[in-house]
Formats: structure tokens, C-alpha cells, sequence
């Protein structure tokens, strides 16, 4: 996956500039501290991918579901995660489902009833295994956040690929709900997810985006390197 030449839109470039300039709150006592972070890095620099996972992930990507029972952020509670969980529910773009190391999207409960009924014919019976643009797992919908580990030479590139994978069914999910109604104009060159590539020493950020022809209605999906 690469960058389109058209990029990413205006607003969607000031959305990640915004998050990346804004205060975030420092935990204390993480692996992450200035007196540890660089024994920390050493100690995991040639472990396996389970080891780095456990001791660097969480403090690259935080648990919404951790952050919602210790801190009580109610607004976390429409988000549901996944561990290496394959997305059997999504429907497939080659022969190889997605299975992320981690990833983020909205429970079933977060949508009214009537937003479900209204979704239902595209989503049919999940339970038994009826696969839809909208669905990751069956209890997942809409994810927006994908986490690929990897260790060695060129495990970065192997992650990318992977997130580059996963993404592209995440925002072909928000094209075709747009689509469904005729909006599918407003997600064009629009970041609609993350993803997350990282190592024990190295870390790559990218928003996954859609560029839509006008003409033939064709979409085609990129990534955007955050720096």
C-alpha cells in the first residue's frame, strides 16, 4: 500500500496534527520512564514477538476497554477489542482473512435499535456466520484501529503489510455504509482508521483513507504516514 498522489484531505491532516499536538496524560511508574525506558528496550531487543507485545504494546496502544474500568471514561464504553482474533465476520478481500495482533471497533451495543434494524440487511445472522462489509468479528463493527508487532530485519514491513490489509476492509466498511446512501463523496481523501506497526525500538503510524472516481465510482485505498 502506498500513498495516493491525490493524499489525504485538508481537514483530515488538521484532525491528526490536533491529536498530535494536544496534552496527553503521562502514567508514572511504566516501563516507559526515563530511568527504565532504555533497560527497558534492551531487555526485549531480541525476545519474541509474545514478549514485546506484553511489555511495549500496552504502552503504544492503550487499552480503551483498561482505561474505561480503572478511570471510569464512560465515553469508552461503545468500543469493544480484539486479540489476534481473526476477522471471520468481515467479508473477505483475498483468500487470507485479517487476524490483527490487537484492534479497536464499536460493540453492538453502541448502536440504537433502530440503527441496527436498519443495518441488519446488510449484516444478516452474524451468529451463524453470515459475513458483512460492517463486521469485523461478531462482536465487533466498524473497526477503526489495527495493532501489527513484529520483530527482526524487516518485520516493520511485514506489520504494514498486514495493518495495510486489515484497514483496507475497515475503510471499505465506512465507503459502503456512505455508499448505502448515496454519501460516499463525503469519505473521499477522509482518514477513517489507524494503524499501528511497531517493534521494540521503532514505531509507524499511518491513516488509512479512500479515494473515490467520480466518474466509475471506483474506490481505491491508501495509507498516510503520520510523522
Amino acid at each position: 500500500m502506498e500513498e495516493s498522489d491525490l493524499g489525504i484531505s485538508k481537514d483530515s491532516k488538521n484532525t491528526y496534527l490536533s491529536f498530535l499536538s494536544s496534552d496527553q496524560i503521562i502514567s508514572d511508574n511504566t516501563l516507559f520512564h526515563n530511568n527504565v525506558f532504555k533497560q527497558t528496550c534492551q531487555r526485549v531487543e531480541d525476545r519474541n514477538e509474545a514478549r514485546v507485545i506484553r511489555d511495549i504494546t500496552p504502552l503504544i496502544v492503550p487499552s480503551a476497554e483498561i482505561f474505561l474500568y480503572i478511570y471510569g471514561d464512560q465515553s469508552l464504553n461503545i468500543l469493544v477489542e480484539s486479540t489476534e482474533e481473526g476477522w471471520n465476520n468481515s467479508m473477505p478481500l483475498t483468500g487470507t482473512r485479517p487476524q490483527p495482533d490487537f484492534s479497536i471497533g464499536f460493540r453492538r451495543e453502541s448502536f440504537t435499535e433502530d440503527q441496527l434494524l436498519r443495518l441488519s440487511s446488510f449484516i444478516g445472522d452474524f451468529i451463524a456466520g453470515d459475513v458483512s462489509y460492517f463486521m469485523a468479528t461478531y462482536s465487533m463493527y466498524f473497526p477503526f484501529l489495527t495493532c501489527e508487532v513484529k520483530c527482526g530485519a524487516t518485520g516493520l514491513d511485514v506489520a504494514d503489510r498486514q495493518n495495510a490489509h486489515s484497514m483496507t476492509l475497515a475503510v471499505r466498511a465506512v465507503v459502503e455504509l456512505f455508499r448505502a446512501v448515496k454519501r460516499e463523496k463525503e469519505v473521499h481523501q477522509q482518514i477513517l482508521g489507524f494503524s499501528v506497526s511497531h517493534d521494540h525500538r521503532s514505531v509507524r503510524i499511518y491513516g488509512h483513507y479512500p479515494v473515490i472516481d467520480e466518474k466509475t465510482a471506483n474506490t481505491r485505498y491508501y495509507h498516510h504516514l503520520i510523522p
